[in-house]
């Protein structure tokens, strides 16, 4: 309960900071928080920035969605089979290494300006963090636990889906929660080429008209969504993995 009072009194002085060094501000680089809020709810709440807000998530939903599922499943597979993390390592470092923004182009010419090319970029970018926490999860699992499974004869699917999951469960969350602000950031970037719709477009035609106050609301939204976003996953994941917090304070 302390712990939550304390975030939302930061929240509120940094809110409060930001209102009274702003208000008085004729600096068109940084304008007054009430003209930005004004502009939020003009154009992003009551105005047709709703349309962009929810074409961003969607390409947000389909690239990160497509990212848990493959970096799961492909952390599974390799993290369990040395043959296949040794041979697949190199290749995974190497691509892991290359900005997804720095494939863009490689992505245009592959799915063209639409909704594809977006859910591609967002899905690399969010890929990694995910696939990696889950196979170092799978490195991770006790020799107890294989020899238990072994001695019990638990093998297959059931082995899967009842022992090596919940064990590399907390580090799957880990990814996830790294991924989701990677994929605001990827979102945002798609969306500024060879787009007609989203966040990145309208924060990418406000800056090439210099109207800096649209700039700042979208900056705004952008941040509260993150924010957003980050306390729900907190919350799925303090239900879902209830047993291991509980597990952890214990210990």
């Amino acid at each position: 309960m302390r712990l939550t009072a304390l975030k939302v009194l930061g929240a509120v002085l940094a809110v409060a900071l930001w209102w009274v060094t702003s208000s008085a501000s004729t600096n068109p680089y940084y304008p007054p928080l009430p003209r930005v809020l004004e502009s939020v709810q003009s154009y992003w709440i009551t105005g047709p920035g709703q349309e962009d807000f929810a074409s961003s998530m969607k390409n947000l939903g389909a690239g990160l969605g497509l990212a848990i599922v493959l970096g799961i499943a492909v952390g599974l597979v390799v993290g369990q089979n040395r043959v296949l993390d040794r041979a697949l390592s190199p290749s995974f470092e190497f691509v892991r290494a290359i900005p997804a923004t720095a494939l863009l182009p490689f992505a245009m010419l592959i799915f063209g300006l639409g909704t594809g090319m977006k859910v591609f970029i967002i899905a690399l970018g969010c890929f990694f963090p995910i696939l990696l926490n889950v196979i170092d999860g799978c490195r991770g699992l006790s020799p107890t636990l294989h020899d238990t499974t072994r001695s019990f004869g638990i093998n297959g699917w059931f082995r899967q889906v009842f022992v090596v999951v919940p064990a590399v469960a907390a580090r799957a969350a880990a990814g996830i929660r790294i991924a989701i602000p990677l994929g605001l950031i990827l979102v945002v970037t798609s969306e500024m080429t060879g787009s007609n719709q989203g966040i990145g477009y309208v924060l990418n035609n406000a800056q090439n008209s210099f109207n800096l106050v649209a700039v700042w609301s979208a900056v705004l939204i952008l941040g509260t969504l993150g924010v957003v976003l980050n306390l729900v996953f907190g919350a799925i994941e303090r239900r879902g993995l209830r047993w291991y917090f509980d597990q952890q304070a214990r210990t």
